[in-house]
């Protein structure tokens, strides 16, 4: 029984200890599990920070193994919750505090769409050229460059259409939203009060966006890492069990595409499935502090400090259609 066994060591077990005593306190239940979490994220926190050779080292096999622990792990999970809180905290305390936050990052969301957005137009060139180059010029390869050039087949570069599909996809999914360019059915909320679409656009980003893109980071993560590294880790994987592992760490990136000839670099798919994660995240907690401060500052609020693109003037009835 857990009960029966004794702690000694408060954040970690002493010497000779099974376990601490906050893990045990864990251990007894689900509210004791987030609490004693979050009572044992700012010891994390501090730790991560003032000892990065133990996990930024990365000659050091055990240092990035524990780099990919701690990125899909409980305890970072708690840390940005902590930290989360005590940002929202302030926030609503200095309501300019969190304007900056909304600011800051729907700026971060708009630059990141309008750069990537490019790369739709590289695809479109990037086809047309494959047309070309096939049908006129009869030419099975591309070679791009000087001096030592980039030379591949031409399905190589047929494929690797779908990286600049899933870069728009993924890095302008907060530009798209802040644009108002998603897709959305207003049956009962186009209709709704300013306060209640403020209180269903808070609830929505809490309990709909966020747990969405924490669950998928979840998968991500350790799906990315499984096609960087050998042997695979695992999310069911404790720390020990990493740390052994990493005697045999060895870079393994994937370079196996689905055809002979084909896009090779498959493993930058797991990687845009991570930012576009981090993407969505940022957005949902935008999302959060600016429908606070709207519903606190009531109807005349609305829009504040939003960076919209527009058409030209006389555009209007278009915007948000492109």
């Amino acid at each position: 029984m857990a009960d029966d066994v004794v702690c000694e060591g408060f954040f970690r077990a002493a010497e000779g200890a099974k376990l601490s005593c906050l893990d045990k306190f864990q251990d007894s239940g689900m509210v004791q599990f987030v609490l004693g979490n979050l009572l044992e994220a700012p010891y994390n926190f501090f730790a991560a920070l003032f000892q990065p050779q133990l996990w930024l080292n990365w000659s050091n096999p055990e240092a990035l193994m524990r780099f990919i622990y701690y990125g899909g792990s409980v305890e970072f999970f708690f840390v940005c919750a902590m930290m989360l809180i005590i940002l929202t905290a302030v926030g609503i305390w200095k309501r300019s505090v969190m304007w900056g936050c909304v600011r800051g990052l729907e700026g971060f969301g708009n630059f990141m769409g309008r750069l990537f957005a490019w790369a739709g137009l590289i695809m479109v060139i990037q086809q047309i050229i494959i047309v070309f180059m096939q049908r006129i010029f009869t030419r099975p390869d591309i070679s791009i460059g000087f001096g030592i050039p980039l030379q591949f087949d031409i399905s190589w570069f047929a494929e690797e259409l779908k990286l600049f599909n899933a870069m728009v996809v993924c890095l302008c999914v907060s530009y798209t939203f802040i644009q108002g360019g998603h897709v959305r059915v207003d049956l009962f909320y186009a209709g709704a009060k300013f306060r209640t679409k403020k209180i269903v656009d808070m609830f929505g980003a809490l309990f709909f966006m966020i747990p969405f893109a924490v669950v998928t980071w979840l998968y991500g993560w350790f799906f990315m890492w499984r096609h960087l590294v050998t042997p695979n880790p695992s999310a069911s994987d404790r720390l020990e069990l990493l740390l052994r592992k990493s005697r045999l760490l060895k870079w393994n990136v994937e370079t196996i595409g689905f055809s002979p000839n084909g896009f090779n670099g498959y493993f930058i798919f797991k990687v845009l499935l991570c930012m576009f994660c981090v993407m969505v995240i940022l957005q949902a907690i935008a999302l959060f502090y600016r429908s606070w401060c709207e519903m606190r500052e009531g109807e005349a609020s609305a829009g504040k400090y939003l960076d919209k693109d527009t058409l030209g003037e006389g555009e209007e009835a278009y915007e948000g259609t492109h």
